[in-house]
């Protein structure tokens, strides 16, 4: 148990650093790209506006398919927590489907990649590692990468961008989370997510 908590340690560690150099990449000019030029031009202009984005996120942690696995279970009994409800230690990984509407069936946006970890010992609160891969309209091909925390029982939650790829290199800005809505017998939640992101 301790051996594939420690390899489970490792990835999430190798699975940071990966994040954090695609996003120190994100930011490097790329001299012989007029696509990565262009986005740093326009990043650099101070009538830059922002692009919204709108769809909702399904998490999906029960059932027979679900989108969102537990990797390491919280401990049964941890000194360290001073709440019994903060699952602290807890590890998912996930692929959940992103949506135009928050109906599961509504059209499809992309995936949200990654993993979420119950790092507060006094109430639910995860980090949160993952990558938005858009898989169709006009960003088609192009991941928003999103690091932080998320506290899932607030009201509305903040996630910084940290980079991008594709149609979001140079990428910055942040996610405001609401949940739609949450099964607290199953775990099942579908979030609304409002995006701004300066390219």
């Amino acid at each position: 148990m301790a051996s594939k908590a420690v390899t489970l340690l490792v990835l999430f560690l190798a699975l940071i650093v990966v994040v954090a150099a695609a996003a120190v990449e994100a930011r490097r000019p790329q001299s012989d790209d007029p696509t990565a030029a262009a986005a740093h031009a326009k990043r650099r202009s101070k009538d830059a506006t922002p692009t919204h984005l709108h769809f909702f996120f399904h998490d999906t942690v029960s059932g027979k398919s679900p989108t969102a696995i537990r990797v390491v279970d919280p401990p049964a009994s941890s000194s360290s927590s001073s709440s019994p409800f903060s699952m602290f230690g807890m590890v998912n990984v996930m692929d959940d489907p992103l949506t135009e509407g928050p109906e599961q069936d509504s059209g499809p946006v992309g995936r949200a990649q990654g993993l979420y970890m119950a790092s507060d010992q006094n109430t639910i609160g995860f980090l949160q590692a993952m990558n938005l891969v858009f898989t169709s309209g006009d960003f088609n091909g192009s991941t928003l990468a999103l690091l932080g925390r998320n506290c899932p029982l607030d009201d509305v939650r903040e996630l910084p961008i940290v980079g991008g790829t594709g149609a979001f290199r140079f990428a910055r800005g942040y996610a405001l989370l609401h949940t739609h809505w949450l099964d607290f017998q199953t775990g099942d939640a579908t979030v609304e997510y409002n995006v701004y992101v300066m390219h």
